[in-house]
């Protein structure tokens, strides 16, 4: 079994103080940064592109866990990859070709995730979950942060560790919005790997002290 790993979301970050804040989750208890693409057509917002991603690049010590929220993500695999991100992953709602996504993402060098919109059920990944690294479900609906999570999230997870276990993958699981405190412990009993935390980590008074706490409920 993995160690849960804890990823703060930089869309919550303050964009006037990047670096500080890149520097922060360096020196915290955190094992990923997890970086939102939107582009304001598959999902209702614009968070930032490239040029934000390559500076964050220029002082992340940590693995770079690139989420897209954009359509026709195939466009953009090669640039991702240049900028250094380690994870690519991409929603399974904006995909025609979802298994040559994947392929082109490990054929640049990432590891490939797919994401789930809340409403998307789990059985559309049966034929396709051994050639999935990661597999991000949504537990709020993409495009905003600091929303309230989704209590169905905890059956989907169960449902997709099964789905994994019965095909012997070794896909991580992924929870992406609403993860706080309160939450944390039943998502990785539940089956959770990696947990995606935003508006709980940036908006609280000691970010690094927030991180420690989830990384403390998750390992106890």
């Amino acid at each position: 079994m993995t160690t849960p790993r804890i990823a703060p979301s930089l869309l919550a970050a303050d964009f006037a103080n990047l670096q500080r804040d890149c520097e922060l989750v360096n020196e915290s208890d955190a094992d990923w940064f997890h970086l939102d693409v939107m582009d304001g057509v598959f999902v209702p917002n614009i968070s930032f592109g490239m040029p934000v991603i390559k500076a964050i690049a220029q002082h992340a010590t940590k693995t770079l866990d690139v989420h897209l929220m954009i359509v026709d993500p195939d466009r953009y695999i090669q640039h991702f990859a240049d900028l250094g991100a380690h994870n690519l992953t991409v929603h399974y709602e904006a995909c025609t070709h979802l298994h040559r996504t994947l392929q082109a993402i490990k054929a640049a060098g990432m590891k490939a995730g797919v994401a789930l919109n809340p409403h998307t059920p789990i059985a559309q990944l049966s034929d396709i979950i051994k050639d999935v690294d990661l597999v991000c479900l949504m537990s709020v609906n993409p495009g905003f942060g600091g929303q309230s999570f989704i209590e169905n999230t905890y059956e989907k997870v169960k449902a997709l560790k099964t789905l994994i276990n019965e095909n012997k993958a070794s896909t991580l699981i992924e929870i992406d919005g609403g993860v706080t405190s309160k939450n944390a412990e039943a998502l990785v009993a539940a089956g959770a790997d990696v947990l995606v935390a935003g508006s709980f980590v940036f908006k609280s008074k000691d970010p690094k002290h927030t991180i420690a706490q989830l990384k403390e409920l998750v390992q106890s």
